[in-house]
């Protein structure tokens, strides 16, 4: 089991979307401090400013999880003026959709570096110095498409399942020094990040804030993966019950070209 009150968080993402609500949700489980990595300096700023309101001591960060020497001279500053840290949310993340004969290189580069490479190296910093204290828990974000890949996001969904083998993996290394690694797993969230996606059909957007609350309340009953919003269990027990009829849901829900029309322009982008 795990509480957060009075305790320490860094939360990586924190500028936007699910890592700005776990902040504030934080805050209001009373935390006594947080630390906020994200590269919006003006967003992090801001929401410090929130954060303080509230009674929290919110310190920003601003901090390119891509730049692993940046990320080494921050943590270790972090830790010195602000430490013990308890608690690291990996929640920094990027998305880009395309069919996988149109993605782009830099694109499908871009998402391995923060999505995985990023969390690797602050998560390899931290561990240490949890392992020295003998005490942590360290939360890394995964998806929903972490366990059932999705048409249109294939790079996302590989970096999504990545994590969660990293997070296995890790759970399994860290118990016995007692450090807890948490895998959360939200669905198709409203966030800044989504909004110029196109959606799959019959899918209903879950809030931050819905998420947030979800991962505190599985931190308080010992979880160690979250798996947000009854879609999510739904599709999870359709994939182990009736894996093709899952797939074939996939592919009849992703924003693929249909008609004759969208296909031959598809064509024609190719050529």
């Amino acid at each position: 089991m795990t509480t957060i009150y009075g305790k320490t968080a860094l939360i990586t993402g924190a500028s936007r979307g699910i890592g700005r609500a776990i902040a504030l949700e934080f805050a209001h489980q009373g935390a006594k401090r947080l630390l906020l990595v994200a590269r919006d300096r003006q967003r992090l700023a801001e929401l410090a400013d929130e954060l303080q309101e509230l009674g929290v001591e919110a310190i920003a960060l601003p901090l390119d999880l891509s730049q692993p020497a940046e990320v080494s001279i921050a943590v270790a500053k972090a830790w010195r003026d602000h430490g013990p840290i308890h608690c690291l949310v990996n929640c920094a993340g990027v998305a880009h959709q395309a069919p996988f004969l149109q993605s782009r290189l830099p694109q499908v580069q871009e998402e391995i570096a923060i999505n995985l490479v990023g969390m690797y190296t602050i998560t390899r910093l931290m561990a240490r110095r949890m392992v020295a204290q003998h005490e942590g828990t360290i939360v890394n974000v995964s998806s929903l498409m972490g366990k059932l890949a999705a048409p249109t996001m294939a790079t996302y969904s590989a970096t999504k399942f990545a994590i969660l083998g990293f997070t296995q993996a890790l759970r399994g290394e860290l118990a016995g020094h007692n450090v807890r690694v948490v895998s959360l797993l939200p669905s198709l969230t409203d966030t800044d990040m989504v909004r110029n996606l196109r959606w799959f059909r019959w899918i209903l957007p879950m809030t931050p804030e819905q998420v947030a609350q979800a991962l505190t309340r599985g931190l308080s009953r010992g979880r160690s993966e979250i798996l947000v919003g009854w879609q999510s269990h739904l599709a999870l027990w359709g994939q182990r019950f009736a894996p093709w009829l899952m797939e074939k849901v996939l592919q009849w829900a992703a924003p693929l070209p249909q008609t004759r029309w969208e296909l031959g322009k598809l064509r024609m982008m190719r050529g």
